[in-house]
């Protein structure tokens, strides 16, 4: 599934598995071009997958040079033998950009090097997980992803429009200020995931990029202006000769799933929320986009609880339904959970199958990526489909029964973090990362 530059997207090789499994990351070592790592994407690995099986895991990736500054409570990764700073552009877009760097950037600052993460998301997505004088937040927003009424409803004309204003009609003085800031912090290599704009901000200042991600917006947006009018088509070619700079994502490497660690156990959480094991628990989770849907406890069949992610202040939980804090930490209640409710995202997707959670998904309209990550949860047999009527009617208990009797089998690799981590290290240093 590599998508050309201006938004299209060869379909998969092999119908029976489909292709977003892993990671992909591109990889041209000039100084004004770059690479992708394309997260979703199954691995390339020799001799392929058995008929009817999962495909094999990749090779893990190699350690980095270890010191003894680094020695205590590293979880497993070691220091770099040269400090190096990296500025990493995250969408706008939700919290799945962000909640996937996270686990990338551990593990470059457990390397001993410097980030400096810019991006428009909530602190604590960020700040839940690391802690280090060597990770620096700057607020700024360079791209809006898809403009949304709700968890599930893209507004196409309005998410091309407010493209427009944030990063087209602004882009010189965009540019100059952020060829400015990364001539200031001495940046050895420029991360994106995915603004397009860091792209060519990358390539003005002489910096390498790179790409991190499992599409691009011209690949999304592109539908959209089929929709809202081709006037809107030089958006389009706007993001594509950003995207250009690194250039066109020719060479591609795969890697494993990119997914967040555990920090506490499945019967310490289920002890913290006062559950026993007689209790299911789904977990409602529609990602860093409003939901704002009306709950009630008849739509819980006997026996089940309700954790719910992304309440407003304001909402009412009605009882065997629990108001999540804004900034509690996902994957140890996703794991303790018996299946999820959600819409179907990268972070989703990856860390449902990680922890073999069944995902009861509904379908978001107008996201070209969904088809794709769809077949990977069908694949790996952890997916139920939900119709939207019956998520808002309150019609669950077919569906929540139906979710706790599958057996989602994913055995592949989940080190993407740590290996993106060690490719983009390398990369900075000026080796050439293709395997």
């Amino acid at each position: 599934m590599v998508m050309a530059v201006v938004g299209t997207r060869a379909p998969p090789a092999n119908p029976r598995l489909p292709r977003p499994a892993h990671t992909r990351i591109t990889r041209i070592p000039l100084i004004t071009c770059g690479s992708r790592v394309q997260f979703g994407q199954p691995a390339r690995v020799r001799g392929g997958a058995k008929k009817g099986g999962n495909p094999p895991r990749p090779a893990p990736c190699p350690p980095l040079i270890r010191t003894t500054a680094m020695e205590e409570g590293n979880d497993g990764v070691s220091a770099a033998r040269q400090h190096l700073v990296f500025a990493y552009y995250v969408s706008g877009h939700g919290f799945g950009h962000a909640t996937r760097v996270v686990e990338v950037v551990r593990h470059l600052i457990l390397a001993g090097h410097d980030v400096h993460v810019v991006s428009g998301a909530p602190d604590f997505v960020f700040t839940s997980e690391i802690q280090s004088t060597r990770f620096f937040i700057r607020k700024v927003v360079l791209d809006c992803g898809a403009v949304q009424a709700d968890a599930l409803t893209v507004d196409r004309l309005a998410s091309l429009e407010k493209y427009s204003e944030t990063a087209v009609i602004c882009r010189a003085s965009i540019l100059a200020t952020e060829v400015e800031w990364l001539n200031s912090i001495k940046a050895d290599l420029v991360v994106s995931d995915v603004v397009p704009i860091a792209c060519r901000a990358a390539s003005d200042a002489g910096i390498r990029s790179v790409c991190v991600t499992n599409f691009s917006w011209d690949f999304i947006y592109t539908e959209y202006v089929m929709a809202a009018g081709y006037h809107h088509s030089s958006i389009l070619g706007q993001i594509a000769e950003d995207y250009s700079h690194m250039p066109a994502f020719r060479n591609v490497i795969d890697v494993p799933l990119v997914v967040r660690r555990l920090h506490k156990s499945r019967e310490e959480v289920r002890k913290n929320l006062g559950v026993g094991d007689d209790v299911k628990i789904v977990i409602f989770n529609f990602g860093g986009q409003p939901a704002g849907w009306k709950l009630k406890e008849e739509y819980l069949p006997a026996g089940w609880l309700c954790l719910v992610c992304g309440a407003s202040e304001n909402q009412e939980i009605p009882h065997r339904f629990v108001k999540l804090a804004k900034d509690v930490y996902t994957p140890d209640l996703i794991a303790a959970s018996d299946c999820m409710l959600g819409k179907i995202g990268y972070g989703t997707v990856s860390e449902a199958l990680a922890y073999k959670l069944p995902l009861i998904f509904i379908r978001r309209d107008h996201f070209n990526e969904e088809p794709f990550l769809r077949k990977l949860l069908e694949f790996f047999q952890g997916g139920v489909e939900m119709i939207r009527r019956d998520l808002l009617s309150g019609n669950w208990t077919p569906y929540l029964e139906r979710a706790v009797s599958l057996k989602p089998c994913y055995e592949g690799g989940t080190n993407g973090g740590e290996l993106a981590a060690h490719i983009l290290q390398d990369t900075a240093y000026g080796k050439n990362c293709v395997r």
